[in-house]
């Protein structure tokens, strides 16, 4: 059985390499045009280069996402940005448009093409046409359940990868294509500026009394009635297995890295779990706690064992749960005195309780004991952001690892 990828976002060069570090298999990555993460810092071509030469000194594969819809005006700088992306070394392009299809075959005729979500792909007819026009790895609409995925990897040649979303937010509109931003904010979703209204707090207005707001729930202050909850499918590793699902995305190209570094960190632990014994595989509750520490919605399945119900969504707010304040990255180690030197990402201050996690490893907390600036001078608290430290570790630990206290 060949292992499921764990496939991770990159918003930028640092989530890339915190992606890679902390397990990832794979990551995918928009550059600074042409991707629907507009909002996110994306890649410039020098950055790419980078992330790409490091992902690949770890064996980790790289997809760039070029999945808007283009209009007229954005063909020749597409053509363009294809031709300089080119000898970058990438694995992959994401495309959903048959012009960007076409386009890509032309100048990068070896480059692997994935068909992306918004390309809406839902059954095995589809996927059969898809397939002959080249293309390799079909990402799968989200309103699919695990048995029409199991029927579509049926029906098609060995070759073809069906990737899935796994872990992340949710979209409240077919396959993502939404009109709600265009509508409401004249930024268009489907060419990478999406302004989430599917996160807004709505109340209903009667045509004829302007300004007076009724509740749609027995609430007088509205409801989030396109709110969904975010996927979240550790759970069930071995079901998408036995699906037939190549590779388990996670979304959140606009997520921190701590975001990144958590989830990663938790689905890695669960794949390489049920890989390693699938007959006496068990789900580990603490994968589960793992996850609740980085920023979360109320968690949902989707629409993998049915069609979501008033589970799949939160009507009271569209609010983040943020249990956990991530505090800083450790940049460098010294085994003979213990020290860290950490670069600050949130107040800290001596008394408190830290815990401290990497990638593979089980965390640990300890009491923040003794702290310094790089100069030697005693911190009570560091408060300034990405304030370089120096801090005294219980346990050994490296590049990488990161800091995080629970919110008082």
């Amino acid at each position: 059985m060949k292992k499921m990828e764990l496939l991770a976002p990159a918003g930028d060069l640092e989530k890339l390499m915190i992606a890679v570090d902390y397990g990832a298999d794979a990551v995918y990555f928009g550059g600074d045009s042409f991707s629907l993460r507009a909002g996110a810092d994306n890649f410039t071509l020098e950055d790419m280069a980078k992330g790409i030469e490091y992902a690949h000194h770890s064996n980790v594969r790289c997809y760039l996402a070029v999945n808007i819809f283009p209009h007229n005006e954005d063909i020749e700088p597409l053509t363009e940005y294809l031709k300089k992306v080119k000898p970058l070394g990438l694995d992959g392009l994401i495309v959903s448009d048959p012009g960007v299809i076409s386009m890509a075959k032309e100048i990068m005729p070896d480059i692997e093409l994935h068909l992306s979500t918004q390309a809406n792909m839902t059954n095995y007819k589809t996927a059969e046409f898809w397939h002959r026009q080249g293309i390799r790895r079909l990402v799968l609409a989200r309103e699919l359940s695990l048995p029409e995925i199991a029927e579509i990897r049926a029906k098609m040649p060995i070759e073809m990868e069906l990737e899935a979303f796994g872990h992340g937010a949710m979209c409240m509109s077919y396959s993502g294509r939404c009109l709600l931003s265009n509508f409401m904010v004249g930024r268009d979703a489907n060419r990478g500026n999406c302004a989430h209204p599917c996160r807004y707090k709505y109340a209903l207005v009667e045509e004829k009394r302007p300004g007076e707001y009724l509740p749609i729930e027995e609430d007088s202050r509205g409801t989030y009635i396109l709110n969904a909850n975010d996927l979240c499918m550790i759970e069930y590793i071995p079901q998408m297995a036995e699906a037939g699902i190549s590779s388990l995305k996670i979304e959140g190209r606009m997520k921190s890295i701590f975001y990144v570094a958590v989830v990663v960190g938790a689905y890695r632990k669960a794949i390489d779990a049920y890989y390693a014994d699938p007959v006496h595989y068990e789900f580990q509750p603490e994968w589960m706690n793992e996850l609740q520490k980085a920023s979360h919605r109320s968690f949902t399945t989707g629409f993998y064992f049915h069609q979501p119900s008033s589970e799949g969504q939160n009507l009271e707010t569209s609010n983040y749960a943020r249990d956990y304040t991530f505090t800083g990255i450790v940049k460098t180690y010294d085994e003979t005195s213990g020290i860290a030197l950490v670069e600050q990402r949130n107040k800290m201050r001596l008394g408190e309780t830290i815990e401290i996690f990497g990638p593979g490893r089980e965390s640990f907390e300890q009491v923040l004991s003794q702290m310094t600036d790089v100069e030697g001078n005693l911190l009570l608290a560091a408060p300034h952001p990405q304030q370089m430290l120096l801090i005294k570790m219980d346990r050994l630990v490296q590049p990488n690892d990161m800091l995080r206290k629970r919110k008082e």
